[in-house]
């Protein structure tokens, strides 16, 4: 999956309430409305996506967008 495919999943997994920007270098826990629902809907997605189990502490690990994109690579995808 190409990085700008994974911010649009981000964007979609995540449902936030209003429109927010998002780029590779966008800082996870500063997203507007970043909570522990937006952080399922990553948790999903994963599972989804890559078949992958990730915890919110996997999550935790990623400062940025791109973090959290690099972290679908260990699926091998």
């Amino acid at each position: 999956m190409e990085l700008d495919e994974f911010v649009g999943r981000f964007t979609e997994s995540v449902d936030f309430p209003e429109a927010v920007e998002i780029t590779p270098d966008s800082v996870i826990t500063e997203l507007e409305y970043w909570d522990s629902l937006a952080q399922l809907g990553v948790i999903v997605m994963f599972e989804l996506e890559f078949q992958m189990t990730i915890t919110a502490e996997d999550i935790a690990g990623c400062s940025t967008i791109g973090d959290l994109y690099k972290l679908s690579f260990k699926s091998g995808n």
